[in-house]
């Protein structure tokens, strides 16, 4: 492959938890990108274990308001002035129903982010990158979207931490085949002090939940996120799959691609077969 067409592939790099980094045309765009993951893991120390930006970003998308996934001082530390934030829609309900969407609410207002709430299957051109959000489902029923990237003839999905669902075969009629996929995969159980009784099934993908998505989805390579491979102690109430990259690998196959914090992906032989892809009506 020359380096001219090297220069015009989308790359894109794992940094950590769900957050993910896809670098177009020397532009950047974030998903799910977080510094602080005190409201989830006990005794986290800022930033420990995960990864920054290579640079400036020319927008964010989040794929709902929960803490470890929304974090607006990381963002506005990394964000080009006035970028904007794509997001889901405020939760439903009272501050007992929206208890776990209000503290990353207040924090976007209090840094001043240019947040914009967008509806699902609506698109936005930003830069070099195309950003679909697509329809999800939150375990404890918030709003929730996933994200659609498109930039140099290359398509990747972003899974948040939705549930399995009935979507899947919507977005890949519309979409697919994708070059990537990033899946949750740690199966979490939640016991939640606003949600009782407690449900004793998993609030976001396990991996063989993952796996079957990604085959919906024809993903050439699918990665698992939203765990930590050291397992690092949780708040009360939050139990996850001992190995989700154990179990991802050998429900996804010759798909699963498992990347370590801050690691990149490499799509350079993954846009032949794939080629420029047509647009898709919704």
């Amino acid at each position: 492959m020359t380096t001219e067409t090297k220069e015009h592939e989308m790359r894109l790099r794992r940094l950590g938890w769900a957050g993910l980094e896809i670098e177009a045309s020397d532009e950047r765009l974030v998903i799910d990108y977080v510094r602080d993951l005190s409201p989830l893991f006990t005794g986290w120390k800022s930033g420990e274990g995960l990864a920054v930006p290579s640079g400036k970003v020319t927008a964010a998308l989040v794929s709902h308001l929960h803490r470890d996934h929304t974090d607006a001082a990381a963002l506005a530390d990394v964000l080009a002035p006035a970028a904007p934030v794509l997001r889901p829609a405020p939760g439903h309900g009272d501050d007992v129903d929206n208890v776990t969407t209000l503290p990353a609410e207040h924090e976007l207002t209090l840094h001043r982010l240019a947040a914009e709430v967008v509806d699902p299957w609506s698109t936005r051109e930003i830069g070099p990158f195309r950003a679909t959000a697509v329809p999800a489902v939150d375990g404890l029923g918030d709003p929730q979207l996933n994200w659609v990237v498109e930039a140099d003839g290359q398509r990747v999905f972003h899974g948040g931490d939705t549930m399995f669902h009935g979507y899947w075969w919507l977005i890949a009629r519309r979409f697919s085949p994708f070059d990537a996929a990033f899946l949750p995969a740690n199966g979490a159980v939640v016991d939640a002090p606003h949600l009782q009784p407690p449900s004793p099934l998993p609030a976001a993908m396990d991996p063989r939940q993952a796996a079957a998505a990604a085959e919906i989805l024809d993903a050439r390579y699918a990665v698992p996120m939203h765990y930590e491979a050291e397992q690092p102690d949780k708040i009360a109430g939050y139990v996850e799959v001992s190995d989700p990259e154990a179990e991802f690998r050998l429900h996804a196959g010759r798909r699963a691609r498992v990347l370590p914090v801050g690691e990149r992906l490499d799509l350079a032989d993954t846009a032949g077969p794939s080629g420029t892809f047509p647009a898709r009506p919704i």
